[in-house]
């Protein structure tokens, strides 16, 4: 007992120091472009993985759903030790025992059932494609995230950049400013609203860093990965997705025959016409063949042998009505796999039409949000100039700075608009 406790100690440090090397192994490189980052879920996004046990679990069930089309072969044996008394001879009761020995081998096979278990079989194949079709329809939200938490990060430090140039603007006032106070050309409230400004900055800064430090947090979830955030997002964007300018019909067209929800729902129908055929089967009888030898006797060398060999046919001639009702809810949950064709063909529908509109309408936010950066950009040169020749003042100053920084921001949130429009328009079209 005492050494099996020491190898037990020893067996779960092994075990621990397996998945230790093996966490380690997950690296994510200095700098994440966005291929790599799908690359990565791929090959850990646990989804994926669960997805592919339940496709190897459905395709299992395929083969349990065909044994019964076999052979159905059983060898038993069989030792007795006892008396044998019958109290029919009328002779005296005596309690000395004898051995009995028995061995048997049998076998059964299907000969037909209506189609009771070869539809039992053809629709455990069916939804094993389902399964298959349905891992793929995981794969393609586990992109869309990946891609979609990518670009979100990418904003993310786009608007760290941002607070970061917003703190140099304000420290750089600070020091002009501080020297206007010094020769007494500006007031000193003037420089108590620099550095209230400054403050302000520097908050922002920090909110920038933790929502990048976020959002690579979110995206190591997303590739499905345990690891540091001590790695750069690589200043990337989704190129263009070919034939987004198109018209929703065309694209639809092009969803509807790619997009794996549809196959999972053809196989799902064809299943549920399976199951429907091998419960009307129900109503007929099956026909078995089967065989079979054995052997007995007190002694093992002394066994008589026999063989025995028949065909039966059973027929469930009344079950209370169960399988009636048993196809009537076959028939139910039928219509409602088919009914749930149209509501798909409209989400994907809405899907793609959404997509494309918000590509569009990122497009068109960009395009203004570049020109609205370059007035902001201009007009906080000229504010400060007007401020050091005295002109201007300080609430002009700051609100000129402050308009920059939001024009900075709202073009950065164009750009990951746009990003993940195209994102959610590839997972709409079923492309990966």
């Amino acid at each position: 007992m005492k050494n099996w406790k020491y190898f037990s100690i020893i067996l779960f440090i092994l075990i621990l120091s397996f998945q230790t090397a093996r966490a380690e192994t997950t690296t994510v490189p200095p700098l994440l472009d966005l291929d790599t980052a799908l690359r990565i879920a791929r090959e850990h996004q646990p989804q994926l993985v669960q997805a592919a046990a339940e496709s190897d679990a459905a395709q299992a069930r395929v083969g349990t759903s065909f044994s019964p089309l076999l052979p159905q072969v059983v060898g038993s044996a069989g030792y007795l030790l006892g008396t044998g008394n019958n109290p029919g001879t009328g002779g005296t009761q005596s309690w000395n025992t004898s051995d009995s020995w028995n061995f048997k081998l049998s076998a059964n096979q299907l000969i037909y059932d209506f189609g009771q278990s070869f539809n039992q079989w053809r629709a455990a194949r069916a939804n094993a494609g389902a399964q298959r079709e349905s891992e793929n329809t995981t794969l393609l939200q586990i992109l869309l995230n990946v891609r979609t938490i990518f670009f979100d990060a990418r904003a993310s430090k786009a608007l760290m950049k941002v607070a970061d140039e917003t703190q140099k603007n304000q420290e750089r006032h600070l020091a002009q400013i501080q020297g206007f106070v010094e020769i007494g050309s500006r007031p000193e409230i003037d420089l108590a609203q620099v550095r209230s400004d400054l403050a302000n900055a520097r908050l922002s800064m920090i909110n920038a860093e933790n929502g990048y430090e976020t959002a690579k947090a979110r995206l190591n979830q997303a590739m499905g990965v345990e690891a540091a955030t001590n790695y750069e997002v690589a200043d990337e964007t989704l190129p263009p997705v070919e034939q987004e300018e198109q018209s929703t019909e065309i694209l639809l067209e092009e969803a509807l025959r790619a997009r794996p929800e549809f196959a999972v729902l053809s196989d799902q129908i064809r299943a549920r016409e399976m199951i429907l055929g091998s419960i009307q089967g129900g109503y007929w009888p099956s026909l078995n063949l089967s065989a079979g030898v054995t052997a007995g006797g007190d002694e093992l060398n002394q066994m008589s042998r026999n063989w025995s060999g028949g065909v039966t046919l059973n027929w469930p001639l009344f079950q209370g009505e169960l399988t009636r009702a048993q196809a009537a809810e076959a028939r139910a949950n039928l219509r409602s796999l088919k009914s749930q064709s149209d509501t798909l063909r409209q989400q994907v529908r809405l899907d793609v039409e959404q997509a494309r509109l918000a590509i569009r309408a990122a497009k068109a936010a960009i395009a203004a949000a570049d020109d609205a950066v370059v007035n902001a950009r201009k007009r906080l040169d000229l504010a400060e100039a007007r401020y050091q020749t005295g002109v201007g003042n300080m609430i002009e100053l700051g609100d000129a700075q402050v308009a920059l920084s939001n024009m900075e921001a709202q073009k950065v949130q164009a750009d990951y608009n746009l990003a993940s429009a195209r994102a959610r328009l590839l997972q709409a079209l079923g492309r990966q």
